[in-house]
This record gives C-alpha cells, sequence and structure tokens, in this order.
C-alpha cells in the first residue's frame, strides 16, 4: 500500500487509541505517518506518494485530525535559526497515557480487593468494596490501607470497621504514609524494626 516501501510501525496502545477515536482509515495512515517521521513537518506532497492517497485526502484526514484535537502544530526553530512549523502528537500521546494509568489504578484496585479476601478467607460484599473505595477516595493511599488490613488481621479483627478506626487515627495523627507511621513507631519504641515486621505489635487505636 505505501509506496518506496517505507514501513510505518504501529505499537499496540498506538492502535487501541485509534480504535477508541473511531479514526477513518486515512486519518489513522496519517496519524502512524506522523507517529514514525523524524521531522513531523507537513510535507502534503511526500505524504500523500508515501500513503498513496490523493493530496485532497491527506489534507481533509489532516484537518480531521486538527479538528479532533488529536494533533498540533508549533513553531520551532531549525539549525539554521528559521522558524518552521512541526507536527506536535502530544494531545494523542496524552490521551494514551491516561488510558493506560486508568488500566492500572483500575488493576491496582482488583489486586487490594484480592488480598482482603485472601486476609478475610471470604468473599467481599458489595457494601465492602464500597467502603474500600471511598478509602481511596477519601486518599488514602492503597499502601495505607493494606498496612491498616495487616494491623487488622495480626489484632484478630477481620473486619472493616477496625480498620476503619486506624485510619481515622493515623490521619487524625496526621499520618499520610506509611513511612509516617513506621517513623511515629520507632518514636515510640526506640528501635529501627521495619514496619511489616514490627509494627503491628504497636497498639494504635489507644496511643495517646
Amino acid at each position: 500500500m505505501f509506496k518506496d516501501n517505507k514501513k510505518l510501525v504501529a505499537e499496540t496502545l498506538f492502535i487501541k487509541e485509534a480504535l477508541k477515536e473511531n479514526l477513518s482509515l486515512n486519518e489513522f495512515l496519517l496519524l502512524l505517518y506522523f507517529d514514525n517521521s523524524f521531522d513531523l513537518v507537513f510535507d502534503m506532497k511526500v505524504i500523500a506518494k508515501t500513503l498513496n492517497m490523493s493530496e485532497e485526502q491527506v489534507l481533509e484526514a489532516y484537518s480531521s485530525l486538527m479538528k479532533k484535537k488529536l494533533i498540533k502544530v508549533k513553531a520551532e526553530k531549525n539549525s539554521f535559526g528559521k522558524i518552521i512549523e512541526k507536527v506536535c502528537l502530544d494531545n494523542f500521546y496524552n490521551e494514551i497515557r491516561s488510558d493506560a494509568k486508568k488500566c492500572e489504578e483500575k488493576s491496582s484496585k482488583e489486586d487490594i480487593f484480592s488480598i482482603f479476601e485472601s486476609s478475610f478467607g471470604r468473599t467481599l460484599s458489595t457494601m465492602d468494596y464500597e467502603i474500600i473505595n471511598a478509602w481511596i477516595d477519601r486518599g488514602f493511599s492503597e499502601e495505607l490501607v493494606l498496612a491498616a488490613l495487616k494491623e487488622a488481621v495480626y489484632n484478630g479483627a477481620t473486619n472493616l470497621r477496625y480498620i476503619d478506626k486506624v485510619l481515622y487515627e493515623w490521619n487524625r495523627k496526621g499520618y499520610k504514609t506509611v513511612n509516617d507511621v513506621n517513623n511515629r513507631f520507632k518514636e515510640e519504641k526506640d528501635n529501627d524494626k521495619l514496619f511489616e515486621t514490627s509494627v503491628l505489635n504497636f497498639d494504635w487505636l489507644n496511643e495517646k
């Protein structure tokens, strides 16, 4: 399909994002061309020849990508100090990063639920899911929530109410991370053991 045997490579994330944007074939090919381009200069004749498209088709696809804000044009100086315009795909790449981050967060949440179920030895109820999600939405890191879970399991209190009390006390004392909790424990107990092996001996709910 491509003239001059030019090979255009598309990564999986690129293809997934393009499908999500419902791009036409010409829009996809043009975006892919820019993704594979080193200079990112919009040369309609070169692009049309490379993609085996008419100049009108190239211009139409280019205008559509601009309207969808997947590409933009930015001015910069070349090595001779001359201002030239180049195509920028930052918006499209930001969409890819945003989607990847959402997938990671979803996967992470699924993992934390699995850890709770394993620790409790039972399947979480709908209410349990809502409570755990509420902790995350309130700003508690998953690391801190899991630390509170360890505290509860160590004390034989495999219920969310106990964990909620632990998180409340930690928040009241200004502990935002596991390191904050660990540092406070070290001050109280005057030792340098790691949180995972020693912090569970500390009675956080009755600390003054």
